[in-house]
Order: C-alpha cells, then sequence, then structure tokens
C-alpha cells in the first residue's frame, strides 16, 4: 500500500485520474442511495404510524392490494439492480459506469426500454467533482473529507429534487464531521466553525418563521437549516455570505426557468436543498478566492 501511496502523493495526474474514476464508480452507488435510500425511510414511517395507531386502539384495514411491492430483503446493497420494465437483473458489465450506459445505447440489454440519462450523468458529474477536489486538494486528509463532503451532497440534492427531503441521517453525521475535523483546524479553526454552524442554522431557521408568521405559510424544511448548519461548519461564519448569495441566485434563475418551462404557478414548492449544496460546495472550495475577489472589486483590499 506504501508505494500506492506514494506514487499517488507525487503523481498529482495519477491522483486526480484516480479520483475520476473512483467519483464514477462511487456515482454508481449514489444513483442506488437516491434510489432506494427514500422507498426504505417512507417504509420506517409507514411502520412507525402503524405502531402508534395501533397502540392508540385503532383498527387497521389491510389495503386491497399490497402497497408495498419491494422484496423482503431491500436495502442499499440487495437485492441487485434490475430494469423497472421487465426485471431483468443488471449484470457487472451492464453496470460499468457511463460506458455501459454508452454501449447499450441507454437501453435495455433484455426489453430495449429506454434507461434514464440521470443515471450516467449522475456519475458522470460525481466523477468530475471527485477530480476537482483531487485538482484544489492534493493529496491528504483535505481531499479525503472533499470526497465524503461530495458524495453527501449529491445524494442529498437529488434525493430533495425528489421528495422535497433532506433526511437527518445525511445532514447530521456531515455535521459532526465537519465540526470534528476543524479540531485539527483542516479547513478553517474550531471556533468559525461552531460559529458558521450556528449562524448557518439560524440564518435560515429565523428566515423560516419570519416567513410563517407574516404568510402563514412554510417556506423551507427544517432539513435546509442543517444544510446551512454543515456548511457553515465546513467553510466558516464569514463565508456563509457568499453561500447565501451564490444559493439564493442560483435558485432564482433555475427556480424560475424550471417554473417557465414546465408552466407551472408561483405557488409550486422548489427544494431549496440543492441550490444550497451547490453554493457551499463551490464556496468550500473556492470561498477564500471569491471573497478576496470581492474585497478588490469593492475597495475594501
Amino acid at each position: 500500500m506504501a508505494p500506492v501511496l506514494f506514487a499517488l502523493e507525487n503523481s498529482p495526474a495519477l491522483l486526480l485520474s484516480v479520483c475520476i474514476v473512483f467519483g464514477l464508480m462511487v456515482g454508481s452507488f449514489l444513483n442506488v442511495v437516491i434510489y432506494r435510500y427514500p422507498i426504505l425511510m417512507f417504509k420506517e414511517w409507514e411502520e412507525m404510524a402503524k405502531e402508534v395507531l395501533s397502540n392508540r386502539g385503532f383498527k387497521l384495514q389491510p389495503p386491497a392490494k399490497p402497497v408495498d411491492d419491494t422484496p423482503e430483503r431491500f436495502n442499499l446493497v440487495v437485492p441487485r439492480s434490475k430494469c423497472p420494465s421487465c426485471g431483468h437483473q443488471i449484470t457487472a458489465i451492464e453496470n460499468i459506469p457511463v460506458f455501459s450506459y454508452l454501449f447499450l445505447k441507454g437501453k435495455c440489454k433484455n426489453c430495449s426500454s429506454k434507461i434514464s440519462i440521470r443515471y450516467p450523468l449522475i456519475e458522470l458529474f460525481t466523477g468530475i467533482s471527485f477530480g476537482l477536489c483531487a485538482w484544489h486538494f492534493g493529496f491528504g486528509w483535505p481531499l479525503v473529507i472533499a470526497l465524503i463532503v461530495t458524495a453527501y451532497f449529491i445524494s442529498m440534492s437529488f434525493i430533495d429534487i425528489d421528495h422535497q427531503l433532506l433526511p437527518d441521517i445525511f445532514t447530521l453525521p456531515l455535521l459532526w464531521l465537519a465540526l470534528i475535523v476543524s479540531l485539527k483546524g483542516l479547513y478553517i479553526p474550531l471556533e468559525s466553525a461552531l460559529i458558521g454552524a450556528a449562524v448557518g442554522y439560524l440564518i435560515l431557521w429565523s428566515i423560516y418563521w419570519l416567513f410563517k408568521i407574516v404568510t402563514g405559510k412554510e417556506g423551507m424544511g427544517h432539513g435546509d437549516f442543517k444544510l446551512l448548519a454543515v456548511i457553515g461548519a465546513l467553510v466558516g461564519w464569514q463565508k456563509l455570505g457568499i453561500v447565501i448569495v451564490l444559493s439564493a441566485g442560483v435558485g432564482a434563475i433555475l427556480g424560475g426557468t424550471l417554473l417557465l418551462l414546465q408552466s407551472k404557478d408561483s405557488q409550486t414548492k422548489i427544494p431549496f436543498g440543492p441550490y444550497l449544496a451547490a453554493a457551499g460546495w463551490i464556496t468550500f472550495l473556492w470561498g477564500d478566492i471569491i471573497l478576496d475577489k470581492y474585497l478588490i472589486f469593492s475597495g475594501l483590499k
């Protein structure tokens, strides 16, 4: 193992290549997480609801037909992925990130049903993101943590897009990880991380309650508070302004465009998590450069 680590440490090109390939493989797994974890979460909620109602004396009638058609053993590892149209199990050779999709021309090998282009795009996006992390941080623990953060951000973003949920099982462990690595000052000092986490949470918490008091409606989910707390713990309270401006700008442009393209009204809920994650990730990598350019442009430096 030592010669491998030595080669990665002393060859930026090799490190970049390995991270891109590793990112493609991680992206393939993230596709599974994005699809399966919400199903697991909804099943758990359903069982909890049944238990509560049963304990309160409610008699539950079984549905006319089973609502849950997932196998008995269903998690992030088993069963193997299959075509939703014909049930054909995906073989290892059909599951090579990006390349299998291109080789199969975006269709199931068995029934020729179309495969969503989102799967290879997530794989490619993860690979490119991992490569950018390698290029920015170089070899070492900052890169390892950055890859974990990137994988979490990508999975959270697409789950939020699909279900408008940011599960605690993603945000809370990432928050603790960000605070723990700050003990050694891996990215920022502990004080800055702690204040960043608190300020990040309180910013969106305050906006949420102000909006609710004024309009009587909920403008965002509680998961958004926790996600900004994670970002604050990673980048520090000093750069939270950059995150807010970037996420609001991107959200306004892309969200408005999406509403127009899909002919939806202004009451349609748009998940804010992906914009927060994108802005937080950009700030995590290039926040110092952005802040420095802003100070020079504004004449404060």
